[in-house]
């Protein structure tokens, strides 16, 4: 009888331990790249900003966009003035700028839009002339004959 009391105690934590987790689990942000994040092309398949932000750039300017120091430095987006110039932004998502990779292979015109566009009205910052994808288009190297 002990054995068996002893196998419902430990099934009856291990059901609670799994209850709190999901729980918990509830309330956190999904994973900066969850399943399904990129294309079999190697592009984000986000549309939108917020996820986009979420897949891409948390994982250097943290969630709440306001960087972080350590093994480099990863300027904050938040309040940043720097983001005033939507063409500053756009490039520099678009063709990387000082240790930030672009991302410009890996994102659609739309897409570098949406995320700039997305971090401009965002985390303190009231930029709202937004950027179009004619606009990021414009801003990439264009192939020379």
């Amino acid at each position: 009888m002990k054995m068996y009391t002893h196998a419902l105690v430990r099934r009856g934590l291990a059901l609670a331990a799994l209850a709190l987790a999901a729980a918990s689990a509830a309330d956190e942000p999904p994973p900066m790249s969850p399943p399904g994040t990129f294309n079999d092309f190697g592009r984000f398949v986000a549309q939108d900003g917020a996820t986009l932000f979420r897949s891409v750039c948390q994982g250097c300017h943290m969630p709440d966009a306001r960087g972080a120091q350590g093994a480099a430095a990863y300027p904050a987006l938040a309040g940043n003035p720097r983001l005033a110039s939507a063409t500053y932004t756009t490039t520099t998502v678009a063709l990387g700028r000082g240790n930030m990779p672009p991302f410009s292979f890996m994102m659609t015109d739309e897409q570098v839009a949406t995320v700039v566009n997305y971090v401009r009205t965002h985390f303190d910052n009231h930029y709202d002339d937004a950027i179009s994808a004619a606009d990021v288009h414009g801003l990439r190297p264009q192939d020379k004959p």
